[in-house]
Order: structure tokens, then sequence, then C-alpha cells
């Protein structure tokens, strides 16, 4: 059961964390939804993808942004509690690092639980699923694209201009240019044109209304000029396979069972995203603790130095275990081992073992 200053620092804890992790998170989606919106603009995107992209980025985000969340949490919330000497006040009454721990270890596993699910199952499965998105978006570039007032330009060359567009895959005051392979120029104007599908799942249809085509060379004055009640122009969707199985998007299964050192290197980074979180948040603990009038962001900026160098490790460490620089079986997990062995230097120095020691030697 919760004592009741397990309760206080567990709330202190995890109500910071919460703030951070929303802080971070939407920091990162609104960087990533300018960008969705800027491939929607230009048609590379679909526009009803828009807040599906950006729910699949979060929850891709989630496996760098909880730790980091979880390790400035500790520092803050705790750097509060050695500012007001609060800290200072609880060790007086014998509360040791064991008693720090407890009730932030009710925080540390679940959140390593929970990120260890998302980097192993959630995180693939949604890297796969936004590049099926943008596979069907090369696709589905039609009229749903098309801007009123702007010149959009297909993937077959064609041109289409629309003063206004009244309704899905429907628009008014069209201009419609496209060039045959015998390099003739097909100009067309109609009042209203829509999409239709077809039988072949391949092709579709342009069906304009009310107008008028012209088609000829350039250069010669013998073109064809034609008016219609209702004319309908097909074209083909561009040929498209599906995307390329890349490692970060593979099952962790198959990454189980392949030997290559790309996917080994994968593999590993997927697990030293939940190993991570709970040594970060076993660092953050001997980084919190200052002095009370040392301000309460005095250790930050020395936190945030230790988490920039210990992900840039990883990253450096998985680099080298594709290139095959590092052997496998070291792979990142000395990083690891540094990191921890740094948290429980720090701890058995602010908690006097080596003065223990000394004095057992001078003895």
């Amino acid at each position: 059961m919760f004592r009741i200053l397990d309760r206080y620092i567990f709330r202190e804890v995890a109500q910071t964390w919460l703030a951070v992790t929303g802080v971070l998170l939407a920091i990162l989606l609104t960087n990533q939804f300018a960008h969705v919106l800027g491939e929607v603009a230009k048609g590379a995107l679909p526009k009803d993808a828009v807040f599906i992209l950006i729910g699949l980025t979060g929850l891709q985000y989630l496996t760098i942004v909880v730790p980091i969340g979880l390790f400035l949490a500790i520092m803050l919330a705790l750097g509060r509690l050695y500012q007001d000497s609060e800290m200072p006040a609880m060790m007086a009454c014998r509360v040791g690092p064991r008693g720090i721990y407890r009730p932030l270890l009710w925080l540390i596993v679940p959140l390593t639980l929970g990120v260890g699910w998302l980097a192993m199952d959630i995180g693939p499965k949604a890297l796969t699923a936004v590049d099926r998105i943008g596979v069907v978006a090369l696709r589905q570039a039609d009229l749903a694209s098309i801007e009123p007032g702007k010149f959009t330009a297909g993937s077959d060359g064609t041109v289409i201009y629309a003063e206004r567009v009244i309704g899905p895959g429907s628009v008014e005051n069209v201009f419609l240019q496209r060039q045959t392979e015998s390099g003739e120029v097909q100009v067309v104007v109609a009042e209203r044109g829509e999409q239709m599908e077809s039988e072949d799942a391949d092709t579709r249809f342009f069906v304009l209304y009310n107008g008028r085509r012209y088609e000829g060379l350039p250069g010669t004055p013998e073109f064809q000029v034609m008016e219609f009640a209702e004319h309908g122009i097909p074209y083909r969707l561009p040929n498209v396979s599906e995307p390329e199985e890349r490692p970060r998007a593979m099952s962790t299964q198959d990454l189980v069972k392949s030997t290559s050192s790309e996917k080994v290197a994968e593999l590993q980074w997927r697990i030293s995203v939940p190993l991570s979180t709970f040594i970060l948040g076993i660092l953050a603990v001997p980084l919190s603790r200052s002095q009370p009038r040392q301000g309460r962001y005095g250790r930050l900026a020395v936190g945030l130095l230790v988490f920039i160098i210990y992900f840039n490790l990883l990253s450096a460490g998985k680099a080298w275990v594709e290139q095959e620089t590092v052997p496998v079986t070291v792979g990142l997990w000395w990083v690891h081992g540094v990191m921890l062995g740094l948290a429980l230097a720090l701890l058995a120095y602010q908690n006097g073992v080596h003065r223990r020691i000394l004095s057992l030697k001078g003895s």
C-alpha cells in the first residue's frame, strides 16, 4: 500500500510527466501537421488522410517523447522538492533512495512496458500504415486534389483548371489540356465536369458537360473543333507497387528470425527504447539532487546533456552494428551498461558509499 509520502511523490512526478509529455508531443505534432498540410496542398496526399497521418505519426513520436518526458518530469519534480527543502526534510526522517524509488517505480515500470509495446508492435504497424497511405495517395490523385482557381498537373501530364469545386469529384468551368502520344494537343473547356468509375479498376473517366474540344498539332493551322453536350475522357491511374518493406516497418517476429546486420540493429534499437526508459528513470533521481539554494532548474541542463549523449550513443551504436563495425553481441548493450553504471555510481557517491569503503581500508 502507498504511504502518504509515496502518494505525494508519485502525484508530483505523474502530474509533471503528463504536462511535459503533452507539451513535447504537441510541439512535434504541430510541426508534422504543417508538413502534412504542405503535402496535401501539393496533391501528394488526400485531404481525408490528414488526421489519420497525424495520429499514426503521434504513435511513433511517443517512443521518444515518453522516455524524455519521464526523465525531465522526475528531475523537475524532485528538483522542486530539493529547492523547497522538502527533500532534505524527508532525508532527515530517514527517507533514503529506497523510499524515493518505491513510488517512482509505480510510474517507471508501466511506462517502460507501454513504450516497449509501442516500439515492438504498434510503432512498426503505424509506419507500415503511413507508407501504404502514401501509395494509395498516388492512385487517388484525382479531382479531389484540385484547388479552385489553380492549375493542377496530373501524373500523366494532364493539366486541369476549375473555377469552382461544387462537390466530391465535381467541378465547374473546367479547362483541361493534355498531349497525345503522337504529339497532338487536346484542349477542352466545359461548363461542368465530374469523375466516374469504370469497370477497369485502373481506369477512370472524367466526364465533361456542355463544352468545346480543340485538337491539333501546335504550329499548324489544322485543328479540329468539336462542341459537345457530354464528353468522357478516360485516364489511367498510375501503376504503383506496395511500399518496400524497410527494417523499421518490419514486425518484431520477422526481425528476430533475420541475421542481417541492419535488421539486427533495428531489433536491438526496439529493445533499447523500453530499456533506456527504465535506465533514464533510475538515472534521473541522482541527477536531480541539488542544494536548497541552487535553484529548481540548476541540474536540468546537466540532465539534458546526459540524455542527448545517451541517445546519440544509441544512434551511433545502431549505425555501427549496421555497418558491422561493432559485433552484434556487443551491439547497443554497452551504451546501456555505461549509463546504468553512471546511475549506480552517482547513487553510491551521494549516499557516501565511497567514504565507507575508505574508512574500512583505513581501519
